[in-house]
């Protein structure tokens, strides 16, 4: 599963920003079933931002949120973020190679 995030963050709040998505990053990252992330900014609209981060399964990614030390980090950033479905269910994927398998 993947959990696309996305917030608005002034133009003078985005090295603040970036060190908060890395700090939540950093702490998902510690927990079992994370399986990467991203942080970016929108080409085109530079106060658009997203955090995405790639997860086993939805428990996984619960279980996650329900951690002291991601609730400490990750949960005063999330509370910033557009109030939208974030948590998709992976249905294709695909490599380089051509489309992934499992």
């Amino acid at each position: 599963m993947v959990v696309i995030t996305r917030f608005t963050v002034a133009p003078d709040e985005a090295e603040d920003f970036t060190a908060r998505a890395e700090a939540a990053v950093a702490a998902m990252a510690a927990r079992p079933g994370f399986r990467g992330s991203w942080v970016g900014r929108a080409a085109d609209d530079p106060r658009l931002w997203t955090v995405v981060t790639e997860w086993e399964g939805a428990g996984a990614y619960r279980r996650a949120l329900s951690n002291f030390d991601v609730r400490v980090a990750a949960v005063p950033l999330l509370a910033q973020a557009h109030n939208e479905p974030s948590a998709f269910e992976v249905l294709a994927h695909r490599t380089a190679e051509g489309p992934a398998q499992g």
